[in-house]
């Protein structure tokens, strides 16, 4: 595993946006782990959060692309922290766009935010998680509508590495229905890889009994 990848999934610990122990998910599915980005609150944390988007990035799709789309409403200090970040690291400008939830008709008018997309442009889509695949559900279209535009990909923090609406995970299927490529920046089968039985800080997050409670809600949820 990639040294970057390892630090994040300690970063996402020290942050208290990945947690363990019993949570209720939206989808009513009862999980041992759970992960907040929303807990990524300061200037460091948005600062180092771009700076690993940015390198996932452009190992998965490069750097020969124009905007990074951030759905409203976690996707936008997302594009606008990771478009930061790239040039930072790699001296290339990606400009940042994000959608309005509601089309704005007077001054700087309409439904996206950031910088308008056009014929051409090549795309990546950033977001914090997919379960459900909802969320592209409702970008797709918005993007598909400003023009001739090429999806690269989407790029999220973590694959929960569960079922979506059918068997296959929510990443899989957005790739077999809109045609574009879907990765994260560490999937739980690398969390597990670092944390298990392994001391971090002091503390071992992911003990024999929490790995037999993931184990079992893989066996029920678990992507096939």
């Amino acid at each position: 595993m990639e040294q970057y990848k390892q630090e994040f999934i300690e970063f996402m610990v020290d942050s208290n946006v990945l947690k363990f122990g019993d949570f209720t998910l939206k989808s009513g599915r009862k999980s041992p782990f759970f992960m907040n980005a929303g807990s990524y609150v300061t200037g460091t944390q948005l600062r180092k959060l771009g700076q690993y988007y940015a390198k996932a990035i452009h190992d998965n799709y490069g750097d020969d692309f124009d905007v990074l789309f951030g759905p409203a409403y976690k996707g936008i200090p997302l594009s606008v922290a990771t478009t930061m970040a790239f040039s930072e690291l790699y001296g290339k400008e990606i400009k940042y766009c994000s959608n309005r939830k509601e089309e704005k008709d007077h001054g700087d008018a309409g439904i996206l935010l950031g910088s308008p997309i056009k014929d051409g442009d090549r795309v990546v889509i950033i977001e914090d998680v997919t379960t459900s695949g909802k969320s592209i559900e409702e970008t797709f279209p918005i993007i598909q509508a400003q023009g001739d535009v090429k999806i690269l990909g989407l790029m999220v923090s973590l694959n929960r590495m569960e079922r979506g609406k059918g068997e296959k995970s929510a990443l899989e299927e957005i790739k077999e229905k809109y045609g574009f490529d879907a990765n994260a920046i560490v999937s739980m089968a690398d969390v597990i890889e670092h944390l298990y039985n392994k001391p971090y800080n002091g503390k071992v997050y992911i003990d024999d009994t929490l790995k037999t409670a993931i184990d079992e809600y893989y066996a029920q949820y678990g992507a096939k």
